[in-house]
């Protein structure tokens, strides 16, 4: 997968499908792209093959999924390197200057004004067209339900990590629950609940546009090696398929419901 684009680069991608279908899906990380003008931001460009880039697999998924489902998709097209579209704008690792190891040469220093124009550029017009996507989805009369794909590590700080998939959620259950339910109940896979994450986390892309929506929602994270191929991919998108199918046909996932998030809790006490 390239990293350099040319000048037009477009920072959001919408995969067109139908708004009842009763959900849309996100991909935050679904490629390691950078406008032409920041060229490699002085790393090494085989640290874009690595997570710290992008999710691994996750567009495949994502794309796999669509078509199954006839439903919306939004992935965003750049790095998380050049901004994290999955972190609010207050988060202090919205610009990383150190990732698993790697110093980003050009994002260490980086003023004020750099941040503005990255926020501008890249991440509001793929929120922008998250928003739009659920905005008609809503005035369908059937409310979606938001899942959001992304990838994790094998290992990380040279621990292995065990799980297979695992699904993260907030302080909303209606979507997760039957996931991890589903999923679980294939006694080949570990899957995490609320690990190796949590879900809960405040202003990412779920608490923006589901959580504070009161739209059923969770995030699903696959282990890279098992699905950053071909057959992986289409593997776990089969498999999740069968779950939202199945979450789908249930009315109460499409009722506006909200229960609040535990990062609001946190940040009171």
């Amino acid at each position: 997968m390239s990293y350099a684009q040319p000048n037009s680069f477009s920072p959001c991608r919408l995969i067109e499908g139908d708004p009842e279908a009763g959900m849309i899906l996100l991909c935050d990380h679904a490629r390691n792209g950078l406008p032409a003008e920041y060229g490699t931001l002085g790393l090494d460009p085989v640290q874009f093959e690595r997570h710290i880039a992008y999710d691994p697999g996750a567009e495949m998924i994502t794309e796999r999924l669509a078509e199954r489902l006839g439903c919306p998709a939004v992935l965003s097209t750049f790095s998380r390197l050049l901004i994290d579209p999955n972190r609010g704008l207050d988060d202090p690792t919205l610009v990383m200057r150190l990732s698993d190891g790697a110093i980003i040469p050009q994002n260490h220093p980086i003023d004020a004004a750099e941040i503005q124009h990255r926020i501008d550029s890249y991440y509001t017009p793929y929120h922008a067209l998250i928003e739009r996507t659920i905005d008609t989805a809503i005035a369908t009369g059937r409310p979606p339900m938001i899942f959001s794909i992304h990838t994790f590590t094998p290992f990380w700080k040279g621990q292995a990590r065990p799980w297979h998939g695992a699904i993260l959620w907030d302080a909303d259950s209606r979507l997760a629950r039957p996931m991890i339910d589903g999923l679980q109940g294939n006694s080949d896979l570990m899957i995490g609940d609320n690990q190796p994450y949590d879900g809960g986390m405040a202003n990412d892309t779920l608490y923006r546009h589901a959580t504070s929506r009161g739209l059923a929602d969770a995030l699903v994270e696959v282990r890279q090696d098992l699905c950053s191929h071909e057959a992986g991919a289409q593997e776990w998108a089969d498999r999740l398929a069968v779950q939202l199918e199945s979450a789908n046909a249930n009315p109460h996932l499409h009722e506006i419901q909200h229960h609040g998030s535990r990062s609001d809790r946190i940040v009171a006490a």
